[in-house]
């Protein structure tokens, strides 16, 4: 018991002296601070509770570090990756549940299969071509977006501006060849509990 409070405490002075000029965690690059529509508190909010979950996560099983992403916006988290059972999902889904200030766990954590090379590949560049729509796009905020494909479906996780950007979003990832589903937790601005000024 011991052990497991120093680890956590460790991981947690680790990743709390990782704070830059954006948002930044596992889940790749983050929301930029400057074009973030949620206020500076929300923003650190949702930030330790992220680094809360990842710590809790990790002293559970080291092998989540690289297996299981997650992602705080306005309270709600979202998990994402891969377990070798279904008891291992929803013991992580009531970690979630029980980080402090929750509001909503989405969890598309997935059983883990053989790997095909093939399937990775085909995962990669549809998150890829994405990417590139929605930079090319002037009527999206790219950097407002993460996105994460697996087995041919689209995760959009961000916080569109208008409804208008968010089916935006949405139509672009539709557009990309051979993408059979689009799964999209964008939040809007006007549904944050608190918006910049």
């Amino acid at each position: 018991m011991k052990i497991n409070l120093i680890i956590l405490l460790l991981l947690t002075l680790i990743l709390n002296s990782c704070v830059g000029v954006s948002s930044t965690g596992i889940f790749g690059t983050g929301v930029s601070v400057a074009t973030d529509p949620r206020s500076i508190g929300t923003q650190i909010d949702d930030s330790i509770m992220q680094k809360s979950l990842s710590a809790r996560i990790i002293v559970i099983d080291k092998k989540y570090l690289l297996s299981i992403k997650s992602k705080v916006l306005d309270g709600r988290i979202f998990l994402k990756g891969k377990v070798d059972n279904p008891e291992e999902k929803l013991k992580l889904t009531k970690l979630a549940w029980e980080t402090q200030g929750v509001r909503s766990v989405r969890n598309d954590i997935k059983i883990r299969e053989e790997f095909n090379f093939k399937q990775s590949a085909k995962d990669i560049l549809i998150t890829s071509q994405l990417k590139t729509a929605l930079i090319l796009n002037k009527n999206i905020k790219s950097s407002n977006y993460q996105i994460d494909t697996f087995k041919k479906k689209i995760y959009i996780y961000g916080i569109a501006f208008t409804s208008d950007e968010k089916n935006l979003v949405i139509k672009e990832a539709k557009q990309i060849l051979d993408v059979e589903d689009v799964i999209a937790s964008i939040l809007l601005v006007e549904n944050l509990r608190i918006q910049k000024d």
